[in-house]
């Protein structure tokens, strides 16, 4: 198997919160679009939570996400995996994407939001040990159910209830 490379970070000026996959599915990959399985509920979700319009065309939802202050990339920024589950990525083939970087040159950044357990556990093995003091204190961390096809058993009303606490991040509340 062949190493995945990610797509490269979706990120605005006034970008106050991150939101955090682990790598993009074939779909997505194929695509060259966040979240572009047709069954991900993630831009539903924003729709939900930012007023981000789902049925745009997907340069006008990227742009909608950048006005209302959340960028997009992924944790991993390539990893061997077959097909599209997490749970088949090759944990020793995982390249981290420089989240810590990324996170210390945005000083308006003030949440994470890592989208499924996938995610979180590779911020806590590849991210978390970079972020200094300051930085971990600044930014809130926001470990959330994958907005994923796979995870059917929350249904968006679920996943909206436990996303809407990076909505008080983005605001600065």
């Amino acid at each position: 198997m062949s190493l995945l490379r990610g797509l490269p970070p979706a990120i605005g000026d006034g970008m106050r919160v991150l939101v955090l996959g682990s790598m993009p599915g074939e779909a997505s990959l194929r695509q060259q679009q966040y979240y572009g399985h047709p069954r991900n509920r993630f831009w539903p979700l924003m729709e939900a939570l930012f007023g981000v319009d789902a049925g745009l065309p997907y340069p006008q939802r990227i742009a909608a996400l950048h006005a209302a202050g959340v960028g997009l990339w992924d944790v991993l920024g390539a990893c061997v995996r077959r097909g599209s589950l997490d749970s088949a990525i090759e944990r020793d083939s995982e390249i981290a994407n420089p989240i810590a970087a990324l996170c210390a040159r945005s000083p308006g950044l003030r949440a994470i939001a890592l989208n499924g357990g996938k995610a979180a556990q590779a911020f806590a093995r590849h991210v978390e040990p970079q972020l200094d003091a300051a930085l971990a204190r600044r930014l809130s961390i926001h470990r959330l159910p994958s907005t994923s096809p796979a995870n059917a058993s929350y249904a968006l009303a679920q996943l909206q209830a436990a996303w809407s606490a990076v909505t008080a991040a983005r605001s600065g509340e």
